[in-house]
């Protein structure tokens, strides 16, 4: 059976509430102004350390790793405060499981939070493998994050990436792999397919064969 390969934000979960919570607590303590949902919403996809980098470019300062490292800690104890799994996906995860295709994660966020969310909200048992941003030495968009998650569930070409953001598109596409763009996350995008809600994933993925 092909391998469902999901990103995590704006993909399997509403995370942007705790992001926000987290990076304007940092930028509080700096004496910075704050950032709105929809600002950091347009950060979020190239892992934490190019998110703070982001906020802090938004108010006209320089993060150092200092503040990185701060905004880890915090993010990471609070990582499921309002954080929510997006309507359908356990369902939609469950049916995937039942038809027999291997599921994974490959995100940008650090493992240690990604592992914790999932944890926390009943979705870690669905998957044989989870990479983060700090698991190999790359990030989506390059394909190496996508090929380790494949290599841990035994898989090599017969497989799909799920997200809504550019980085899983070329991820796939750097491994010819196709790929599904979700419309109710955060990021714009074309993938070989599109699914605007949880529910049809499975039919997508049944299409392919």
């Amino acid at each position: 059976m092909r391998a469902v390969i999901f990103d995590l934000d704006g993909t399997l979960v509403d995370s942007d509430p705790d992001i926000l919570a987290a990076l304007n607590r940092l930028l509080a303590s700096r004496g910075l102004e704050l950032l709105t949902r929809a600002q950091v919403k347009s950060m979020i996809g190239d892992g934490a350390k190019v998110l703070v980098e982001r906020g802090f470019a938004a108010r006209g300062t320089v993060a150092t790793a200092a503040d990185v490292a701060d905004f880890l800690a915090d993010y990471e104890a609070n990582a499921v405060v309002e954080t929510v799994a997006f309507p359908g996906i356990a369902a939609a995860l469950a049916a995937l499981a039942a038809a027999g295709h291997p599921l994974g994660v490959c995100t940008n966020k650090p493992v240690a939070a990604t592992r914790q969310i999932l944890a926390a909200l009943g979705l870690e048992p669905f998957f044989g493998a989870v990479i983060g941003g700090d698991s190999t030495p790359y990030k989506k968009p390059d394909p190496r994050p996508l090929a380790a998650v494949l290599e841990a569930l035994g898989v090599t070409d017969h497989a799909v990436m799920v997200g809504d953001h550019v980085n899983d598109i070329l991820a796939a596409t750097g491994l010819g792999l196709p790929s599904i763009f979700v419309s109710w996350g955060y990021g714009k995008a074309e993938g070989t397919y599109i699914a605007h809600t949880a529910a049809e994933l499975p039919g997508l993925v049944a299409q392919m064969g």
